[in-house]
């Protein structure tokens, strides 16, 4: 981590805690500044203020007071969660106070290289793919997780030096508030239209997105996902080197599949059906890896290696068991229409479908043509599982069931499975109607298989 002076005696707030904002703090504090912390928790049932407070740090909980503005901040580091339209954030734009992410933070202080990708699908798949590459045959240093993949990006930085790599996985509310973040290696795997309730419109998501190649250079790699003449189109915005990968071989600069196997630049990699996890959305992770990889000087020897052994992301078409020759995948990540129709793409057996969750407003006619083809019977919950419901109708899935959660919609699902058919949670929903978050939904899922087991053991 570089020795930085910036932030000496610097008031400095943090506005939202959890993981993120919890590092953040205490990365400050370390840099000199003068910090407070400020989280809608109170304070009675907010640990990490509790933390905060015990090292000496101010805080300040249940609620975003507007008086705090008036305190003199020089800077704001933002909860990537919390909107642009928030009353404190507004009225920081207002007097002009500057506004940073969490991963901008730890750029500042990055002794080393960062990689970064972002993009509506396949960004944590991605992101895990690439370190593990780059760490397989690695001559000096490590290379390391870090961002919207749960780690703190500040928290990985201060146990970085020269010869090592963050490898950060950023999201659209991380990189709305860019201002110096620069990626030597910048990924987009797609750009579809997801968290419109926070951005506002699809324009205002893409311009975000893109804000990921926003400093880079002509020194610096732009690896953009080339099967979709929109991501084309937006290539043109970058100043680095355009690297496309493409499923659709559609391009020979970059990294693409043509027939059977996976290419870089016209080199043969491998079989793409030789990649462990399944499904075409995991080829086309695989060939953004295969492009970051080979720009950061891997061995095909080490990539192959990698994508032969991989076996997934927990809750993203993640494999969890077999049983009674019905074989049950957890995609609980699948928050989106476009993530469900990928999983249900994956399989060539007959699917037992659990999805539904928070309604956000649109509905489930895209899914019609992929519910015909796959779905033999679907397990519907939440807010949307009327709207899922009257797109299985129209797809003619013979058979459609409700449960309350998902741990009720697994034994039902088992009860209409049958040998060798796919039983597959993938909601095409967020989780917030009915859980905190999609790893939870997903760990309930894990936790109603085995429990299912057990029961039919005994």
């Amino acid at each position: 981590m570089k020795d930085i002076k910036d932030y000496q005696d610097k008031k400095v707030l943090v506005l939202g805690l959890a993981k993120s904002g919890v590092s953040a703090a205490k990365l400050l504090q370390k840099l000199g500044a003068l910090v407070t912390v400020n989280d809608a928790k109170p304070f009675d049932e907010n640990p990490d203020a509790q933390e905060l407070l015990e090292n000496g740090i101010k805080v300040v909980t249940g609620g975003h007071p507007l008086t705090l503005l008036d305190e003199g901040f020089e800077l704001i580091v933002k909860n990537p969660g919390i909107p642009y339209s928030n009353p404190i954030v507004k009225g920081a734009l207002e007097k002009n106070i500057p506004i940073i992410s969490e991963p901008e933070l730890a750029y500042q202080v990055l002794d080393g290289e960062m990689i970064g990708i972002t993009g509506s699908n396949g960004k944590t798949t991605t992101t895990t793919l690439i370190q593990l590459m780059l760490d397989r045959d690695r001559k000096a240093g490590h290379a390391y997780l870090a961002g919207n993949i749960g780690i703190p990006a500040t928290t990985v930085v201060q146990k970085l030096h020269k010869e090592d790599t963050m490898v950060t996985e950023l999201s659209s509310f991380m990189l709305a508030s860019v201002t110096t973040l620069k990626p030597h290696i910048a990924v987009i795997t797609n750009i579809f239209s997801n968290h419109l309730d926070w951005h506002g419109t699809r324009a205002n998501y893409v311009r975000d997105k893109m804000h990921i190649t926003k400093n880079q250079t002509a020194e610096d790699y732009f690896v953009i996902n080339w099967d979709n003449p929109e991501w084309q189109q937006l290539s043109q915005q970058t100043k680095a080197q355009v690297v496309p990968f493409s499923r659709k071989d559609l391009s020979e600069n970059g990294a693409y599949q043509r027939g059977e196997f996976l290419y870089f630049r016209n080199e043969k990699i491998m079989a793409a059906d030789d990649i462990k996890v399944p499904g075409v959305q995991n080829i086309k992770n695989a060939l953004a890896a295969i492009a970051v990889a080979k720009l950061s000087g891997c061995s095909t020897e080490a990539i192959v290696d990698v994508l032969k052994t991989f076996s997934g992301v927990k809750h993203r078409v993640q494999y969890v068991t077999t049983f009674k020759k019905r074989i049950f995948y957890n995609d609980s990540k699948a928050t989106d229409i476009e993530a469900t129709q990928a999983a249900l793409r994956s399989f060539k057996q007959p699917i037992v479908l659990i999805a539904g969750g928070l309604d956000r407003g649109y509905t489930f006619e895209k899914l019609v043509p992929d519910f015909k083809n796959h779905v033999k019977a679907i397990v519907l919950i939440g807010e949307t599982s009327h709207l899922l419901a009257d797109a299985a109708k129209k797809a003619g899935v013979p058979v459609i069931k409700f449960a309350d959660k998902v741990a009720d919609a697994v034994p039902l699902a088992y009860q209409l499975s049958e040998p060798n058919d796919i039983v597959l949670l993938s909601p095409a929903n967020a989780s917030w109607d009915q859980y905190k978050n999609f790893e939870i939904r997903g760990d309930e899922f894990i936790t109603a298989v085995n429990d299912l087991q057990n029961e039919k053991r005994n």
